[in-house]
């Protein structure tokens, strides 16, 4: 296996923004640390699912992606236009009822089923890099563990961000908000034209 390359594609992608990392960071922001961790628990184990369901079911995928991509990805650009709103809208009070619903472990691991940036990351690592080399079960699953783990990492790094900033970002929270949700919709439409 090309290691260095497969690290660098791991940590470039796991990295940079998208929906887990963008909501990592907001929720952070708001609520604190502390309560983001379970959202990043959520998206670190939606991910390790993404992770074995795409080191098991590659070829089937790979065949079967083609026929509901179209669907796929139109579902996910909705739903991330719909966070972006959600963000446009939010209140600027420091504790909202309404992110605490989704600053959760639950929507961090149901993020992870619309998220096309974490599925065709999950069938590209695992197809491109893993199987090719190794089809044990036991090397899939330390594989999916280590992808999973990196994309807790990545989710964990936005929240720090997100905490670290909490007071300069509280004083420009409408700048920021908007930022983040523009981020979002720039997702969403980068999913939708490619």
């Amino acid at each position: 296996m090309p290691l260095l390359s497969f690290l660098l594609y791991v940590f470039i992608t796991s990295f940079t923004p998208g929906p887990n990392n963008i909501m990592a960071m907001l929720f952070a922001n708001k609520s604190g640390f502390k309560k983001t961790l379970r959202f990043c628990l959520g998206v670190g184990a939606g991910f390790f699912v993404i992770m074995i369901l795409s080191s098991y079911f590659n070829l089937l995928l790979k065949n079967f992606i083609p026929k509901i991509e179209f669907a796929m990805t139109i579902l996910a650009a909705i739903y991330m236009v719909y966070l972006a709103i959600k963000i446009v809208m939010s209140k600027n009070q420091d504790k909202n009822d309404e992110d605490d619903k989704h600053n959760s472990f639950f929507s961090g691991m149901v993020l992870q089923f619309v998220n096309p940036k974490g599925i065709l990351y999950g069938i590209t690592a695992i197809s491109t890099f893993i199987l090719p080399y190794y089809s044990s079960n036991l090397s899939l699953l330390a594989f999916s563990i280590f992808l999973a783990f990196v994309g807790f990492l990545s989710t964990m790094t936005w929240s720090t961000f997100g905490s670290l900033f909490q007071i300069f970002l509280t004083k420009y929270r409408t700048p920021f908000n908007l930022v983040m949700a523009l981020l979002l919709v720039y997702s969403a439409i980068s999913i939708l034209v490619e």
